[in-house]
């Protein structure tokens, strides 16, 4: 059973969370634990690993368009984990991935905030991305 793009995103996102905790850890072990109820999966999928990739090798221009968007008492610092990295997806697609439409963006950023994050932030996160689609 091959993974869907929901499913890669999902796994995009445990990756990046485990790179946050240790920045060091082998993207391909990453890969390999979080893809390890597929069977079928030797290689990580190309998306998850542009995925990934893209968010790490932009993490400075995603932050910064994101704190465009915040309200001026509010910081990239001052951001749950959760909805750090869920806005950095959505928003690395939203920018980077010519064939992912914006709606699609946030409605899976919504998904993943309904599965790891809490209302109060997922309600904050389909504002934040709401904006920047306007």
């Amino acid at each position: 059973m091959s993974l869907n793009r929901h499913q890669i995103r999902e796994a995009a996102f445990q990756v990046l969370f485990a790179l946050g905790s240790n920045s060091d850890a082998s993207h391909e072990e990453l890969y390999r634990q979080v893809l390890d109820g597929y069977h079928d999966q030797d290689e990580p999928p190309a998306y998850l690993v542009q995925l990934v990739d893209g968010v790490l090798e932009h993490q400075s221009e995603l932050d910064e368009e994101i704190s465009k968007y915040l309200k001026k008492t509010w910081s990239i610092e001052r951001l749950a984990r959760t909805d750090h990295l869920i806005l950095q997806i959505a928003f690395f697609e939203i920018n980077y991935v010519e064939e992912i439409p914006g709606k699609v963006a946030v409605n899976e950023a919504l998904e993943l905030a309904k599965k790891y994050a809490d209302d109060t932030d997922k309600n904050f996160i389909n504002g934040v991305l709401s904006n920047k689609l306007d």
